[in-house]
C-alpha cells in the first residue's frame, strides 16, 4: 500500500478517535485517492460518516448530501464481515431523511430516531469542546444501551442524551424516568465490569432543544446527575 509522507491509515484512526475529523477527512482523502483497497476503504468509510453528521450537525446540508453520495457509491466496495458498516450506512440514511418507509407511523419513527442522532452528535461535538475525550458511542448492554461514554480527566463520565424539537409537553429530562435510571446503572456495571476498570465515574444528561439542523439548539449539561443509590458500587 502506498501511503503519502505525512499520514498513513493507522494515523487517519488515530486522528478519528481524538476527534480531529477534519484533519482525518483531508488526510484519508489523500490516500484514498491513490489506493482503494479494502483497508483504505473502509478507514474513508468510517471518517466520512463522522464528516457527514458534522456537516448536519452544522446546517451545511449541500456538503453533507454530497458525502452521501459518495458513500452510497462506495457502500459495495467496503468489506462488511460484522455488519457494522451496514448499519452506520443506515444511520447516515436516517440522517438524511433517505430511509423508505411505508406509512405514517413509520415515518414519525424515522424522524424520532433522525432527530435523536442528531442531538446524540451535537452533545458529542460539545463535549469534545469541553475538553472531554469520547470512549464509546451507543454502548449496548443487551437491550440497554448508553448514548455516550466519555473521559474528563479520571473520570468516566456516562452521558444520556435527550432531544426534543421544543418544550411544548415535556422538558427532555422528564425522560430521564426511574426505570431508565435503573437501566442506565445496570448498563453502567456492566460497562465496569467489562472493561475491568475501577476508575471514579459519574452520570451526566444533555438535553437538547431544536428542530434538525437548526442554527442555535439548546443545550444543556446536568453533571452528576442523581441516580438510585442502591445501584452505585
Amino acid at each position: 500500500m502506498r501511503h503519502n509522507d505525512a499520514m498513513t491509515v493507522s494515523e487517519v484512526y488515530k486522528l478519528r478517535k481524538q476527534g480531529r475529523v477534519e484533519e482525518a477527512y483531508s488526510a484519508i482523502r489523500s490516500l484514498y485517492a491513490e489506493d482503494k483497497g479494502p483497508y483504505t476503504s473502509l478507514a474513508m468509510f468510517w471518517v466520512a460518516t463522522d464528516v457527514l453528521k458534522k456537516r448536519v450537525t452544522e446546517n451545511r446540508l449541500a456538503e453533507a448530501e454530497k458525502i452521501y453520495l459518495a458513500l452510497e457509491r462506495m457502500l459495495p466496495h467496503v468489506p462488511d464481515k460484522e455488519g457494522w458498516v451496514g448499519e452506520a450506512f443506515r444511520k447516515s440514511q436516517r440522517l438524511m431523511g433517505r430511509e423508505p418507509s411505508a406509512q405514517n407511523d413509520a415515518d414519525n419513527g424515522a424522524n424520532h430516531l433522525l432527530i435523536g442522532e442528531w442531538g446524540e452528535e451535537l452533545a458529542a461535538c460539545y463535549l469534545r469542546e469541553q475538553g472531554y475525550v469520547i470512549l464509546e458511542r451507543d454502548w449496548h448492554s443487551g437491550h440497554r444501551d448508553i448514548d455516550i461514554i466519555a473521559l474528563q480527566n479520571e473520570t468516566i463520565v456516562f452521558v444520556e442524551v435527550k432531544t426534543r424539537r421544543n418544550r411544548n409537553f415535556a422538558d427532555p429530562i422528564s425522560a430521564v424516568h426511574y426505570r431508565k435510571q435503573r437501566n442506565l446503572l445496570l448498563a453502567i456495571n456492566h460497562y465496569l465490569k467489562y472493561r475491568k476498570l475501577d476508575h471514579p465515574f459519574r452520570f451526566d444528561v444533555i438535553t437538547v432543544v431544536g428542530t434538525l439542523g437548526c442554527e442555535n439548539p439548546e443545550i444543556e449539561h446536568i453533571k452528576d446527575f442523581t441516580l438510585p443509590c442502591y445501584f452505585r458500587r
